[in-house]
């Protein structure tokens, strides 16, 4: 198209894109959507994952590994309680310490090239803890490969969402979520089922299969058309979005649209411009939904899983039991997929929460009103010697923490699990965004580590039911927070978001 012709597109893009008032646009915007190939979005999107599924399998690591160090017959292997306990929970400080680096790695290196950044410690990680000769290396490995699992969790979300349209984005926007789910339950069949056949030492060598695979694949995967834009790459941005959508699709009109957002914010945000509104809500948005998703407990949930279910005595072995959650979780995952841009973020959110609020209730009620010797608190226990607790007399009645537990993790799973890393990914206003989802990241493990180190102390001082019911609280308090602070984003692009926050005006999202 010849610049004479292509100025005055340029300029009716640009004004029905700032008013999104006129029933063509709207017409136009489905027509397009309905035009684009998504195979090598969608191809982009699952090489990108890879990294969620490493983040699963390593997080869920020593679930097998731990029972067989502390028989091991060589010493400097063998964990006791103390170093078992922190072989547990220094992965959560690894992310944090990931997040922490993704905040400045995101804007410099860009989506992609973070990503694929973190490749290099959870290999090494997972070589370390393959060929450890003490606890030391086991430890070192762990750090690194929550490290590289604090980059992804940041880099990924943001990388999918820049790479998507509005029509899948949050079916792609989703799928981080599976993949860890999916990677933890990897593990969990490797570590059972296969138990004769590898040792756990090539448990962490099957774990850099996944890494391999996504640092080779990413090679030929395209960076975010809007880092790229932010860069002042606006050629291959074109280049970039023209892969995505397919050559045959009017892209141009979406980068067009892409370009007018970019040359209205400055490359990097300054301390100054915090106090933008356009800055801070969603940035508070973005940390509040973190820090409230773990002060629901799911971290605790998952991390004492067997110890909750061995001490409430349900009817099932507590292996079983944990992998029946499993299964429950990547369903529950799966359906948030697909519903997630047919029903909406807000109302799965409700539902989400509405669900983890019984299902707290129900597992705090019943853990103080049972009889006291199924549920007598876990006092001077670690979670490893709780693990090992001899199974007490059971009945149909046990059925229901098991019932609770499932429900609490579907009702996450759902919608407070993957809808809030989308939401962090979407509401984030270009200029902070490689920062501020390095920040939430932050924020979201380091609240995880706190609770899971005093998780056990609570028990121990005021008895089991005192966690789910505090957790309750937190699911009723983020009703209201879901009620009046996180917006619909449902079909809307990045553009109209970020015009939503920086106007105020609620037609840019309708």
């Amino acid at each position: 198209m010849e610049p004479s012709t292509r100025e005055p597109l340029i300029r009716k893009t640009s004004s029905s894109y700032r008013t999104f008032s006129s029933g063509a646009v709207k017409r136009l915007d489905k027509e397009y959507l309905r035009s684009l190939h998504n195979k090598r979005l969608y191809l982009a999107a699952f090489t990108a994952v890879l990294g969620n599924f490493s983040f699963g399998f390593a997080l869920v690591y020593p679930s097998p590994v731990i029972p067989a160090l502390e028989v091991h017959p060589n010493p400097a292997l063998r964990l006791d309680q103390h170093t078992a306990s922190w072989f547990g929970s220094v992965f959560t400080l690894g992310a944090a310490a990931g997040g922490l680096s993704a905040m400045f790695l995101n804007d410099r290196l860009g989506r992609k090239l973070s990503i694929m950044f973190s490749a290099l410690p959870s290999a090494v990680g997972y070589a370390l803890m393959a060929g450890a000769r003490g606890t030391g290396m086991l430890l070192l490995g762990r750090v690194l490969t929550g490290y590289a699992g604090g980059v992804t969790s940041a880099s990924i979300p943001v990388y999918i969402s820049e790479i998507s349209h509005p029509g899948v984005r949050g079916m792609l926007g989703a799928c981080p979520q599976i993949m860890a789910v999916l990677g933890s339950l990897i593990l969990y069949a490797l570590g059972k089922y296969l138990r004769l056949a590898l040792d756990w030492r090539w448990l962490a060598v099957a774990g850099e299969v996944p890494v391999l695979a996504m640092i080779v694949l990413l090679c030929f995967m395209p960076n975010s058309p809007r880092f790229l834009l932010s860069q002042g790459k606006d050629d291959e941005a074109l280049r970039s979005l023209c892969w995505l959508r397919g050559k045959d699709t009017d892209y141009t009109r979406e980068y067009e649209q892409m370009k007018d957002s970019v040359r209205k914010q400055s490359r990097r945000v300054s301390c100054a411009e915090i106090k933008d509104p356009f800055i801070y809500k969603p940035l508070l948005i973005a940390v509040g939904m973190r820090f409230l998703q773990q002060l629901s407990g799911v971290t605790c949930v998952l991390v004492y899983l067997q110890p909750i279910f061995k001490k409430t005595s349900v009817i099932l072995k507590p292996e079983y039991d944990a992998a029946l959650v499993g299964l429950v979780r990547l369903f529950s995952v799966v359906i948030a997929a697909v519903s997630m841009d047919k029903a909406g973020r807000k109302i799965l959110l409700f539902i989400s929460t509405g669900v983890m609020l019984v299902s707290n209730l129900t597992m705090g009620l019943y853990i103080h009103f049972v009889p006291a010797s199924q549920n007598g608190t876990i006092a001077n226990k670690t979670l490893a010697s709780l693990a090992n607790l001899p199974a007490e007399s059971t009945n149909y009645i046990t059925l229901i923490p098991l019932l609770a537990t499932m429900f609490f993790i579907m009702g996450y799973a759902m919608g407070w699990g993957p809808i809030t890393w989308l939401l962090m990914s979407e509401i984030l206003p270009l200029k902070a965004r490689g920062v501020a989802s390095g920040l939430c990241v932050v924020v979201s493990w380091l609240t995880a580590f706190t609770l899971t180190q005093f998780f056990l102390q609570v028990v121990k001082a005021f008895g089991l039911e005192v966690p789910f019911l505090f957790f309750a609280v937190i699911c009723a308090g983020n009703i209201l927070f879901t009620g009046c602070c996180v917006p619909e984003t449902k079909g809307r692009s990045l553009e109209q978001i970020e015009a939503f926050f920086r106007t105020g005006r609620r037609s840019f999202m309708r």
